[in-house]
């Protein structure tokens, strides 16, 4: 009887293990011919805090616009927790969207300000990956924001310590609807932002 305890356990953790590994990227979810420099998340309409994230994706060199870069983005609810969807197999994270750059290298993406997850001190946050052109994808540091209350002046000198205060996004009214802009700056080891 331990010996079958034993088994079943390890058939347990040898499932769980490996399923977590065989899932693709979410990046891949979509046809990368259906997508254009501009998205709408899921709920959008529906969301009290309406956001519009947009900026301009640079090659490395920080002047020339980088085309066809693909960038992905997910994020929680305004509660802060992932409203988690399943399709077949596949679990994935309803408030989520994709873009792919112009020839300006611009992007814009219609969503709204996450929550907080409270329980677990979790700031605002919205979660980035970034793909190239024959180059795998990047996850790149979580995009914060300037008025989350959770964003505590201890936070922000950790941040300009360790150099990271450029993911605070700083949110402006305009024609009723809150903006946020953010440029990247692509380059060969690692992603940096303008």
């Amino acid at each position: 009887m331990k010996n079958l305890i034993v088994a079943f356990c390890l058939i347990c953790f040898y499932s769980a293990f490996n399923a977590s590994y065989a899932q693709e990227s979410p990046i891949y979810d979509r046809a990368e011919d259906q997508l254009t420099n501009t998205d709408t998340i899921p709920d959008f309409r529906s969301k009290t805090n309406k956001l519009k994230l947009t900026g301009v994706i640079y090659e490395s060199d920080g002047v020339t616009p980088a085309k066809d870069v693909i960038l992905f983005i997910e994020q929680p609810d305004e509660d802060g927790d992932f409203d988690l969807r399943k399709t077949g197999d596949q679990r994935y994270v309803f408030h989520r969207s994709w873009v792919k750059t112009d020839e300006d290298g611009r992007y814009t993406f219609y969503t709204f300000i996450p929550g907080n997850d409270r329980r677990y001190n979790q700031m605002q946050q919205i979660f980035p990956i970034i793909k190239e052109v024959s180059k795998e994808e990047v996850q790149l540091e979580s995009l914060l924001f300037d008025d989350d209350p959770m964003l505590t002046k201890r936070c922000r000198k950790r941040l300009a310590k360790k150099g990271n205060t450029k993911r605070i996004l700083t949110t402006k009214k305009e024609d009723g609807i809150l903006v946020a802009k953010k440029d990247i700056v692509l380059s060969d080891d690692a992603e940096s932002t303008k």
